[in-house]
């Protein structure tokens, strides 16, 4: 049975990483559905831990270049202002 779970990953910051954590991690077999969101710096994934561990996940994003936080994500800041679009 497939499991969800969101890691906090901080070092987050761009669409190459995105691209990196989603091709590193979506090449593991077990690994169903990746989704790395840069505002929370999060990746969500669905997988079989009978096919694979959350050891493997941690290994292949550390192997990536990312670090797995302990620590939740932050929330989005939210600077009260308006955004100036003309």
């Amino acid at each position: 049975m497939a499991q969800d779970i969101t890691l906090s990953v901080p070092d987050i910051s761009c669409e190459h990483c995105v691209r990196t954590i989603n091709g590193a991690l979506g090449a593991l077999t077990g690994v169903e559905q990746v989704s790395t969101d840069i505002p929370t710096k999060s990746v969500h994934l669905r997988f079989d831990p009978d096919q694979v561990s959350l050891q493997q996940i941690e290994a292949t994003l550390d192997d990536a270049g990312y670090t797995i936080s302990s620590e939740p994500a932050p929330a989005p800041r939210r600077t009260g202002k308006p955004l100036n679009l003309l």
